[in-house]
């Protein structure tokens, strides 16, 4: 049963808590989320997706960074299911991107991130694994752990003139080309 839930919009109440760590990674539940997760990321452009985004208050995100329209110049992945992910930042330097959210359409903003962080969670087998990130993919690694705080992209803007419509930031990436 392929199963793709509606995507949980800003002002929904499962966004703005904290997620609830995951105790076994074998549960069905957590089995059947992970796999809705899976199916509803495949039906967007996004390049990531956490639990709350589609109604669940668990520790589990997918990075599945891959080049789309949103995104053209993405680096492609395999799409990697973390749980219980957490990471530590190489450096105190964080540097502004672009970001936007599967559950704030219609927005992007420049967002302050580390470049460099080494990254800590739990994959589907119930292995420890760490490793470094670096980049675009760093960046949609902190993005979907905020949402797993309860935050959202959008809090972390530090200069409110760094917020635009999808179309304002259309013609500012074209004339970047």
């Amino acid at each position: 049963m392929t199963t793709v839930r509606d995507i949980a919009q800003l002002g929904a109440k499962v966004l703005r808590q904290k997620a609830e760590a995951v105790a076994d990674v074998h549960d069905v539940e957590i089995c059947q989320i992970i796999e809705a997760m899976h199916n509803t990321l495949a039906t967007t452009q996004g390049v990531g997706i956490a639990a709350p985004q589609i109604g669940e208050s668990k520790r589990i995100i997918i990075v599945a960074s891959r080049p789309t329209p949103r995104y053209p110049s993405a680096p492609l992945m395999e799409p990697t299911v973390m749980i219980n992910p957490r990471f530590e930042a190489l450096s105190e330097t964080q540097e502004k991107g672009w970001e936007g959210c599967l559950s704030i359409p219609g927005i992007r903003a420049l967002v302050p991130r580390y470049q460099e962080i080494t990254i800590y969670y739990t994959d589907r087998r119930g292995s420890s694994v760490s490793s470094k990130l670096s980049g675009f993919v760093a960046r949609v690694f902190q993005h979907e752990v905020d949402h797993l705080e309860g935050k959202t992209y959008l809090d972390r803007v530090v200069d409110n003139t760094d917020i635009f419509s999808e179309s304002e930031y259309v013609k500012l990436a074209d004339n970047m080309h």
